[in-house]
């Protein structure tokens, strides 16, 4: 398009799409818009591996088989016993044994759901600006703020009741660790006073569920030796009248519920008794497993954490009050903050967005470059032409400059070729091309496996016109 055409010409033609460098929502968005996206809970969009119902008020960990299984266990073992050994046991012997089988059968569902439904003691991620302010912050500390070949420790060091406790760094949550909190691998968090991760019950065993989880396996002991002891009582009850075998036949169901508890109740008990165990000392089952405060470590090693009396320990174990939810998994998701833009050296800081490395990779030829003419590089041993050409980006590949020295125009005149003569011309490959200007002596002899040829002006031009515009394509693909 020529500069004196009007506007009505091949410019209407040409079409210019706008690229957006925001990552959150523009302001021009209809108030609809914003209102609907700010109206995601946090629990839509939490990066741990966990699932949620009914509006994020139910947490449970992804894996749920195990779950299931407990509740039909539970469940189909305790239905047995309230529908063929009850109305026995409760015309023989007392009406008390079912109601009191009831309400231990209700505690013990009570508890299960409490732990599986609930927030273990999940610790929040931190954001990007945190994260970023953090990593400044260790390598303050450690004196690298340069940048070496090892990444600085990332270990904290804090007292507890005089003894040294170490904070470890979670590269997945970009925190330092509390004291007592571990990450669990399965649900993909870091949990404050982590005990375990429990597939029976579908969920970590942490600060906030840990009381429920005790009572849950404590009740379950007892109403697994409930069920067994009086499904015995049954039986030998009914014997004794109608013989051993015939006892076994006339109640098939109590065969089965003495069968499953029998196998139950080992596993239950010993667990119950174990918990009961790291309650009284004030101990995780992580602790313990993993011998933090076991005296092979040092004499002077002692679990800072235990009141030093049993009954003191039990009492802040299952009585303490209950600390709140960090994560907040149903509230409203605030608007994106504007984050610093990412570094021009191609390194990527924690506070870059997404959208905006997208948009730095996607358009590579918004970054301006020094480019530079023709004229300013004259080619050694050749006269300077008059005639327009245009400019040449650097990094660009560039016309071989080992051309014949050209010192008067008859030579030139005599190597320009027929126009007929330029259909069948190849050029050379980047393989084939000579060593720079710099690299061979003006006038030294330079041998090709193919001739080059040398063109007019006219076709000079018109084919460094074409070839600027391929390189501008390429450069855009």
């Amino acid at each position: 398009m020529t500069p004196g055409s009007g506007g009505g010409g091949p410019m209407k033609d040409c079409e210019y799409s706008q690229i957006s460098t925001h990552s959150s929502s523009s302001p021009m968005e209809s108030p609809h818009k914003k209102k609907k996206a700010a109206c995601k809970r946090k629990w839509e969009v939490f990066p741990g591996r966990n699932k949620f119902f009914c509006n994020g008020r139910i947490m449970m960990a992804r894996q749920t088989g195990v779950f299931y299984l407990t509740l039909v266990l539970i469940m189909v073992t305790s239905g047995l016993f309230f529908a063929f050994d009850c109305p026995y046991l409760s015309k023989h012997i007392t009406p008390a044994i079912p109601a009191v089988g009831a309400v231990m059968f209700l505690f013990v569902m009570g508890t299960l759901l409490r732990t599986s439904f609930s927030d273990p003691g999940v610790l929040p991620r931190a954001t990007p600006d945190e994260a970023a302010d953090l990593e400044r912050q260790i390598e303050i500390a450690n004196g690298s703020s340069s940048g070496g070949y090892r990444p600085p420790p990332r270990t904290k060091e804090v007292v507890i009741n005089g003894q040294t406790v170490k904070l470890k760094y979670c590269f997945t949550c970009k925190i330092f660790r509390p004291p007592r909190a571990s990450h669990c691998s399965l649900c993909d968090n870091c949990v404050e006073r982590f005990d375990h991760h429990c597939p029976w019950v579908g969920n970590c065993v942490g600060k906030r569920n840990y009381r429920f989880f005790y009572m849950f396996i404590l009740s379950l002991s007892f109403l697994t030796v409930f069920i067994f002891a009086f499904v015995i009582t049954h039986v030998i009850h009914r014997s004794q009248s109608t013989g051993f075998l015939t006892a076994l036949k006339d109640s098939p169901a109590s065969v089965l519920e003495a069968v499953v508890c029998f196998f139950s109740v080992w596993s239950i008990v010993g667990l119950s008794g174990f918990h009961t165990y790291l309650i009284s000392s004030n101990q995780t089952t992580n602790e313990d497993i993993k011998g933090s405060w076991s005296n092979k470590r040092g004499k002077e090693n002692y679990n800072p954490y235990s009141y030093g009396n049993i009954f003191t320990n039990c009492c802040s174990a299952l009585c303490g009050p209950i600390s709140p939810s960090l994560i907040d998994r149903r509230g409203f998701i605030q608007p994106d903050t504007p984050q610093p833009a990412a570094p021009s050296n191609g390194i990527t800081m924690y506070g870059a967005t997404q959208s905006q490395s997208n948009m730095a990779a996607a358009t590579p030829l918004l970054q301006s470059e020094p480019s530079i003419s023709s004229e300013e590089l004259p080619l050694p041993g050749k006269t300077t032409i008059g005639a327009p050409c245009a400019t040449l980006t650097l990094g660009q590949p560039t016309p071989p400059s080992s051309m014949p020295n050209l010192t008067s125009d008859t030579g030139l005149t005599d190597m320009i070729p027929l126009k007929e003569d330029l259909e069948g011309h190849q050029f050379l490959t980047p393989d084939e091309a000579p060593s720079p200007p710099g690299m061979l002596p003006i006038g030294s002899p330079v041998t090709h496996s193919r001739t080059m040829h040398v063109l007019n002006l006219a076709s000079q031009d018109s084919l460094h016109e074409d070839s600027v515009r391929g390189l501008v394509k390429l450069s855009s693909v």
